[in-house]
């Protein structure tokens, strides 16, 4: 037994187990051989201190506040960096050269186009389908388009599907957007970088020209830096789970894109916009935190705290600033942005709040900017999508690059019936 193990006593056996280190974070417990030795699983729902794989990608610290992208802090790379500069990070593990950096916006840049069938294809839903479900299903139907370079063994071309899923998302999601409220779609602009494309795909008519003030640009380009990647949320834990059985890229990412759906996940910022409406105004505010402190109202403010971190959310900290901006700079004249600044201000002050640390966490500031930007609430989670695409494909090519892959194939603790006999019918 070597000093680094832990060994496990139960009725029946004693087993050692090795301890797992990584670079920073807490050791695991390496289980891996408890069932052969001992005939025990492991029970942990809801995977809250199971570790299901190695990666380099991105740390958190949730006790301190950390958030790091391939060591880098989230603060510097909010305030030095672009988006597209974080996606390369992202795949790459290195911040780019010049060079790189200029040949990496190059592809991306012409990759932005979908097929003209993609168009057909949005037409066949209903009207007033949620854009979720038109982003999921087109992303699943690009291995369709691309069937001929999808050999997850072959790193040129994971590279190839880790551009195209950056470069399309944007395409896709503005494409269903438009759809969804009977606008013609429009062609990405190339000429234009990354947002600013993105945001003339959602805006622009055919009738005028689009002028947009670059604070939106500038919020939004912040955002999708802070959503990029989160370690291993439900979303991304979807990605690896599909990328395991050898799916390819695009079903890993549709499947990934469908986790992010689920309001618990990637719909929470559109679940505060939810709120607000349904305490309707300002004055009501005192009614709402003491409906929340309430543990049997029923009643949950949503966008404060946070399951992973424990004090407080670093990206908050940082979207907090953008999101005052973007409101003086805008001028927006809209109700439930005022509750929601108010909400803000009585929460930050409250004693229940600063004791059970209910700090407002990235999406309660992320739901304010885009409704100041007037991306609708049924667009708040396909922003999120666009933005996390570059992690998701960082891990599903991470995921093929480390030696010794498995299909993900957690266990249960079978609560059913126990052996009996099967009864005819007639005699039930």
């Amino acid at each position: 037994m070597s000093s680094n193990d832990v060994t496990l006593t139960t009725p029946d056996h004693s087993v050692s187990l090795p301890l797992v280190e990584g670079t920073q974070g807490p050791s695991c417990v390496d289980v891996a051989p408890l069932y052969r030795e001992t005939g025990h699983f492991t029970f942990d729902p809801g995977f809250a201190a199971t570790a299901a794989c190695k990666s380099a990608i991105t740390f958190i610290d949730g006790e301190k506040g950390v958030l790091l992208y391939r060591g880098y802090p989230i603060e510097q790379l909010a305030e030095k960096s672009r988006f597209l500069e974080v996606a390369y990070l992202l795949l790459e593990g290195e911040l780019p050269t010049p060079a790189q950096m200029h040949t990496f916006e190059d592809k991306v840049t012409h990759h932005t186009m979908m097929h003209e069938s993609v168009k057909n294809f949005l037409h066949g839903f209903h009207y007033d389908a949620h854009p979720m479900a038109m982003l999921c299903a087109s992303v699943a139907s690009l291995s369709a388009f691309y069937h001929d370079t999808n050999d997850n063994a072959d790193p040129a071309q994971r590279k190839l599907a880790a551009i195209r899923l950056i470069a399309k998302m944007p395409t896709l999601a503005a494409a269903a957007y438009r759809y969804s409220i009977g606008w013609p779609i429009r062609y990405p602009r190339n000429n234009l970088e990354y947002v600013d494309r993105f945001l003339h795909m959602m805006f622009e008519v055919p009738s005028e020209p689009l002028e947009l003030n670059p604070v939106a640009a500038k919020a939004l380009d912040l955002l999708f830096i802070l959503h990029a990647d989160h370690e291993q949320n439900a979303s991304t834990s979807t990605v690896r789970l599909v990328g395991s059985t050898g799916a390819n890229p695009y079903a890993s990412v549709a499947a990934g894109i469908a986790a992010l759906w689920g309001p618990a996940h990637g719909g929470a910022n559109e679940a505060v916009l939810k709120m607000l409406t349904e305490i309707g105004d300002a004055k009501n505010i005192g009614k709402a935190v003491a409906r929340a402190k309430d543990k049997n109202s029923g009643f949950r403010l949503m966008g404060f705290g946070h399951r992973v971190y424990k004090n407080f959310d670093p990206r908050a900290k940082i979207i907090r600033g953008m999101a005052h901006e973007v409101l003086d700079e805008l001028g927006v004249d809209d109700p439930l942005l005022d509750i929601a600044m108010k909400l803000e201000e009585v929460a930050l002050k409250d004693d229940y709040f600063i004791e059970h640390k209910l700090y407002p966490n990235v999406d309660f500031y992320s739901g304010i900017i885009y409704k100041a930007l007037k991306i609708p609430t049924s667009m708040f989670t396909v922003m999120f999508a666009i933005a996390r695409t570059a992690g998701w494909i960082s891990h599903w090519i991470e995921q093929h690059e480390m030696p010794g892959g498995r299909i993900g194939r957690p266990r249960q603790v079978y609560v059913g019936a126990t052996p009996r006999a099967f009864v005819a019918l007639d005699k039930r």
